[in-house]
């Protein structure tokens, strides 16, 4: 089930309400109640089909990610692109998890370790082997001469036997139970590392999607800088030929019509750059030929909606990355555990039976033949009471894996801590520097309108216009860093407190509400 069903679910067309001229009332609500039964059944037969081909949509616990991916296959195909389609985040995040190679990556990872688990688990069942031997054997048997001419006889003895081999593993001291419990750690910490993936390309791809639309931004501004510009040329043009201007006014007017036309065509190319990398970050061939939905009218992220002693609980309790570390430490004691079943006896009974057919023939005498039932067996007592240190060396590796796991958690518990720092931090930096930037657009171009016409009738001279030009310019490149750096540090704070494509209440809001 993909990511964004939600959003698909949101926009179904509603089942409409058809007369029917001699239908009763009863009759009319029958045929709508079995529309409607058969609307939500093909749509439940519709969302199961996704389930068996997908599962980043249902996957949102570490169990659930790893049951999904032990009995699905992940579809190893492109992604395509429709040049004249627009696209919106939520599209372009739901087409990366569907084909992007990294999540392929974690599925398969996660698959591997259900199916290692599945091994695991076998050792409680016994081992039941077939033979089926086919043998002809020849031999010399001495025998006294009274009885045998030459004083021995040659033997040939043809044989089938076709057996079957019991061997079950009754007490091991409890190291089956330590492998099962470490595999199913490994297990689940395999289907957080599948989500952390899933959320990692997300991010990836929300992060180059707003660079795109920064880029994007920065062209818009750059045309209406060379506007700006040619505004500026066009006042310095007009006041020459009144003669209140200078030949080098006009010069430097078109200087910065030059420099303005230089930075579109910057800007231009690295807006066409950025469309390559979300190509790239989706997962389909790098080009330049995507269309996005620039957001304009999408309110921006005003407020945050927890405490940052909340954001870091959250990080710390729901990360991916956290849960499949804490996993890992799970999995090293059982490790630790198996090692220590090693000094213990084991009970293993073994038993075969086996229908035994000759029919041995000799050059002296007659021999007769056989076919008759034959069986074994054995209940064992194996305990090894030494081995040059083989099991001492494998608790102490198993030991010292576990005391490394819980270090690398600390580790990972203080990046977490420094990420949702870093991210709230950067956050409320983004919302003062937007709201910043646009009083300084609204003074820049207050100011430069105010100077232009202060040229115009010979109050101020051109250097008074090109400084409220370039200040305006820098104005309109502040106010695009600013609205894209905010949506992408708000994605920022879902992605480092681990509740990017979850459910739980976003840790921002806008002014209509909740930042979906």
């Amino acid at each position: 089930m993909r990511i964004h069903q939600e959003l698909r679910l949101n926009a179904q067309p509603t089942l409409r309400s058809h007369r029917w001229p001699c239908a009763t009332s009863s009759s009319r609500r029958i045929r709508s109640a079995f529309r409607l039964v058969t609307f939500l059944l093909s749509l439940t037969l519709t969302l199961s089909l996704e389930v068996s081909a997908q599962c980043v949509g249902a996957a949102l616990t570490p169990a659930a990610a790893a049951d999904c991916a032990q009995r699905s296959i992940a579809v190893d195909r492109a992604a395509s692109i429709d040049p004249a389609h627009t696209y919106s985040l939520a599209e372009l995040i739901d087409i990366a998890e569907l084909n992007n190679p990294r999540t392929h990556i974690a599925w398969e990872r996660a698959k591997q370790a259900a199916d290692r688990l599945g091994i695991a688990k076998s050792a409680y069942y016994p081992v039941l082997s077939g033979l089926a031997a086919f043998a002809d054997e020849r031999m010399i048997n001495p025998f006294p001469k009274p009885l045998a001419p030459r004083g021995y006889v040659m033997v040939e003895v043809p044989a089938v036997v076709p057996e079957l081999t019991l061997e079950y593993l009754i007490f091991d001291s409890g190291k089956r139970e330590a492998k099962v419990d470490a595999a199913t750690a490994e297990k689940l910490a395999a289907g957080a590392n599948f989500i952390r993936a899933n959320q990692e390309v997300a991010f990836r791809v929300a992060t180059a999607y707003y660079k795109l639309q920064t880029a994007q931004e920065r062209l818009t501004a750059a045309k209406e800088t060379l506007k700006t510009a040619q505004t500026t040329q066009d006042a310095s043009e007009t006041q020459l030929s009144n003669g209140r201007s200078t030949r080098p006014d006009v010069l430097n007017a078109k200087a910065e019509t030059s420099q303005a036309i230089f930075d579109m065509e910057s800007a231009d190319g690295d807006e066409k750059i950025a469309r390559v990398a979300l190509t790239e970050a989706v997962g389909a061939e790098p080009s330049p030929n995507i269309l996005i939905d620039r957001q304009e009218k999408t309110p921006l992220p005003q407020a945050l909606t927890m405490s940052i002693d909340a954001l870091i609980d959250r990080a710390i309790a729901g990360r991916p990355d956290l849960m499949a570390q804490a996993s890992e430490i799970r999995a090293a004691d059982e490790e630790a555990r198996a090692a220590k079943a090693e000094y213990l006896p084991k009970f293993v009974l073994s038993a075969n039976g086996a229908q035994t057919s000759i029919w041995p023939t000799a050059d002296y005498g007659e021999l007769g033949n056989a076919s008759q039932a034959t069986w074994a067996v054995q209940l064992g007592i194996e305990w090894r009471l030494f081995d040059g240190g083989a099991r001492k060396n494998e608790l102490a590796i198993a030991r010292s894996k576990g005391r490394e796991a819980r270090d690398e958690m600390r580790e990972k518990q203080d990046d977490a801590t420094r990420e949702v720092w870093t991210a709230y931090i950067a956050f409320r930096t983004a919302m003062r520097k937007q709201q910043t930037a646009e009083a300084l657009l609204d003074s820049a171009n207050e100011s430069y309108s105010a100077s232009l016409d202060a040229y115009k009738y010979g109050v101020k001279n051109l250097i008074d216009v090109v400084t409220a030009e370039k200040q305006l310019a820098q104005a309109r490149l502040s106010g695009v860093a600013a609205r894209s750096e905010l949506f992408l540090q708000a994605v920022n704070l879902e992605f480092v407190t681990g509740n990017l494509l979850r459910k739980q209440p976003p840790a921002t809001q806008t002014q209509e509400g909740p930042k979906q």
